[in-house]
């Protein structure tokens, strides 16, 4: 009766506020019962995406259970899930693909990694993308590494991709260019002095361990 008296007498400001405290907060609570059981038992996920395979092997399910598999870090069965998935018409989906390729990264299996980077990487969508990044780590590991320097630099990017650019100024140290690569840790720390504190908080542990590079490198 309140919200009827409510959305009667002002309809416009009424119904805003209905939608925004019940409808949308429902929503959230939804989802964030969604996070909490992932997060308690991260399992039911794939088991309730098995029932919908079960019940319908479509391309979208496979992928869903595959992404289930690759989220609880089990990259073995999402490679399984991911190639069974690509079949048909959906050979050339690139999410998956994309996916796939990281998923044998993960396992050290470089060269299926490598071979599903080539059949994607004319896509637009991979171009400095972390995908393009785990392309080059893989050529890095089969001894490319003027090819693997190449994609690994695309991911330079100021104010963003911190992990992928320590990662990088990793590569660059193994491979006897110590100044490019303090050259790229000092880009992030001046950017450091200009973030904000969340955003800080957020990359803190990253940056501990690029502050602590820069000191190793600086010596």
């Amino acid at each position: 009766m309140y919200w009827y008296l409510v959305i009667f007498f002002a309809p416009g400001i009424g119904s805003a506020i209905y939608l925004i405290t019940q409808v949308f907060t429902k929503r959230d609570a939804d989802k964030v019962q969604k996070e909490i059981t992932a997060v308690i038992n991260p399992t039911k996920k794939v088991k309730d995406l098995e029932k919908s395979v079960n019940f319908s092997d479509t391309f979208k399910n496979r992928s869903d259970l595959a992404d289930a598999y690759f989220e609880l870090g089990d990259y073995t069965n999402a490679i399984t899930n991911y190639t069974r998935a690509l079949q048909g018409s959906h050979t050339q989906d690139f999410h998956a693909n994309s996916q796939l390729l990281k998923s044998y990264y993960h396992i050290s299996d470089f060269d299926n990694a490598i071979d599903i980077a080539q059949k994607i990487k004319d896509k637009a969508d991979f171009d400095k993308s972390y995908s393009q990044f785990v392309y080059g780590l893989s050529l890095a590991e089969v001894g490319q590494t003027q090819e693997a320097e190449i994609l690994l630099k695309k991911i330079d990017q100021r104010y963003s991709n911190y992990a992928e650019r320590l990662r990088l100024s990793e590569f660059l140290r193994d491979n006897d260019k110590t100044i490019e690569a303090i050259e790229i840790l000092e880009e992030m720390l001046q950017e450091k002095e200009h973030m904000t504190k969340p955003n800080k908080r957020i990359h803190r542990r990253t940056f501990v361990d690029i502050l602590k590079l820069y000191n190793e490198l600086k010596k």
